[in-house]
């Protein structure tokens, strides 16, 4: 079956190497537009995102989820963008989930507007540090909010990956 859609979903791929160049204000209002329809338990809208675009945060943020690794590398691999999911413990039950799915149309989205990505981890721990705490209330985020999801955003400066084969049993119907 053709559709653009379903063929947007599985060419979208994880980029590790960014190019400086900016991410048009157009595209990134288009993609964050698109991670406010993801569904939510009940209906609760219970995620936060905060799109970063300044250079000095991105890179303090960087540094943040590195702590976390222990290692002094950059985690966010050059991007110049990064928009960070946080959910809201005492909103829903389904929190977690909820800051997920948000993740998740963040970036099928962005491969939509022909903008790159990458889900990063390590946002819960990173936002967990006290100069994590100290962003989010500059964020006006309060206690409840974790964070789940950095989703690194730009333009790769390399090919993109190939996709891996889908192994046999992935689906099974019963």
């Amino acid at each position: 079956m053709e559709n653009s859609v379903l063929e947007s979903l599985k060419t979208r791929r994880s980029v590790r190497s960014f190019s400086d160049r900016p991410v048009e204000q157009e595209k990134l209002d288009a993609i964050m537009e698109a991670a406010t329809y993801a569904p939510t338990g009940m209906g609760r809208q219970s995620p936060a995102v905060v799109l970063v675009r300044t250079p000095e945060t991105v890179k303090q943020i960087s540094r943040l989820n590195a702590a976390v690794m222990g290692r002094d590398v950059d985690p966010f691999y050059g991007a110049p963008v990064v928009a960070i999911v946080f959910g809201n413990k005492d909103a829903a039950p389904t929190w977690m989930e909820d800051a997920c799915l948000v993740a998740g149309n963040l970036l099928n989205a962005a491969h939509a507007v022909g903008v790159d990505s990458c889900y990063i981890y390590r946002a819960k721990e990173a936002f967990a540090s006290e100069a994590g705490r100290e962003l989010m209330r500059e964020w006006g985020l309060g206690d409840s909010y974790v964070g789940v999801a950095n989703c690194i955003l730009g333009y790769s400066d390399a090919p993109a990956p190939q996709p891996k084969p889908r192994k046999p049993d992935y689906i099974r119907v019963v």
